[in-house]
């Protein structure tokens, strides 16, 4: 592969303030772009980041609810637009594997516009995928500069979070990971998303009892968040509560039709719960005279 080319870990003027679980780190840019939407994938998992891609232990429904981000392009003018391209290419070379050249691109895109997140974001979750892959500690420190740093113009990039926990659990401080997700819940009390994250850290630490205290509070923040519903639907499903994981999946298609992985998962629970009330009912010796009618995805 390819040495990737040099990377911006210090735009200008970064005081290197960081305090990781609570983590800040100031920035003195130009005010004149506002941030522009395209990001590449954020890891899927705290507890498999490392292993390669396909192989995670994660469900289809819960990387959906994990806000894998797609193109979401904004349209813009000048520095913005600029960087938009940039981003743009850089997801697009990301996504063929090509991320030395990605790389290229995203740094294009913070040097266009000092102010853009998502830029950051993009070369840290690059650099942080080709620091695992070749096991350098030091893309790990500048993809942690970097995700800060995204962080430092958009505080809630949920992505970056992901990624910065990630990064953490990956190097052995996973109480930090945790830190900086309460402390991002903290400071976030309407926010659903800081609570769905916490969930995902405290489900992959084997302790699903608090992850789902977690998600029952953050449909209480946000009763119109898809992705809380989503996971909270997956966590019930995973516990053989296959009643109450549907309503959640169908809670989700609600707010967000636009699901079809979780439709899928709806069709398959179905079948799995038709098998089971033919097999109670033929074991009393009687057959059901007809299925249960498909689950409506949305009320």
């Amino acid at each position: 592969m390819a040495t990737p080319q040099p990377i911006l870990t210090s735009p200008p003027a970064v005081a290197a303030n960081d305090r990781r679980g609570s983590r800040r780190i100031t920035a003195a840019v130009s005010p004149a772009c506002s941030p522009v939407r395209e990001r590449v994938a954020p890891p899927p998992s705290y507890r498999d980041s490392q292993r390669p891609q396909g192989s995670q232990r994660w469900s289809a429904t819960w990387l959906l609810a994990s806000l894998i981000a797609g193109a979401v392009l904004s349209s813009a003018t000048g520095c913005q637009s600029g960087a938009a391209t940039q981003n743009a290419q850089g997801t697009t070379l990301y996504q063929q594997g090509q991320y030395s050249a990605a790389m290229q691109e995203f740094q294009k895109a913070i040097t266009t516009d000092p102010q853009n997140a998502d830029g950051y974001y993009n070369l840290a979750a690059t650099t942080h995928r080709l620091g695992v892959q070749r096991k350098d500690a030091a893309m790990l420190g500048q993809a942690e500069a970097l995700y800060n740093q995204c962080l430092d113009h958009a505080p809630n990039h949920v992505e970056c979070h992901r990624g910065l926990a990630v990064l953490l659990v990956d190097t052995g401080r996973p109480d930090r990971a945790f830190a900086l997700m309460k402390n991002w819940a903290a400071q976030n009390p309407a926010s659903a998303e800081p609570r769905i994250e916490l969930a995902r850290l405290y489900e992959e630490a084997s302790e699903p009892q608090t992850a789902q205290k977690y998600l029952e509070n953050a449909v209480q923040v946000d009763a119109n968040n898809p992705r809380a519903w989503l996971a909270l639907g997956r966590l019930r499903e995973r516990e053989g509560d296959l009643v109450q994981a549907m309503q959640n999946y169908q809670r989700s298609l609600t707010i967000n039709p636009s699901q079809p992985m979780v439709n899928e998962r709806v069709a398959v629970l179905n079948q799995q719960m038709i098998a089971q009330q033919n097999a109670a009912l033929s074991a009393g010796g009687t057959r059901m005279a007809q299925p249960i009618a498909t689950v409506p995805t949305r009320y």
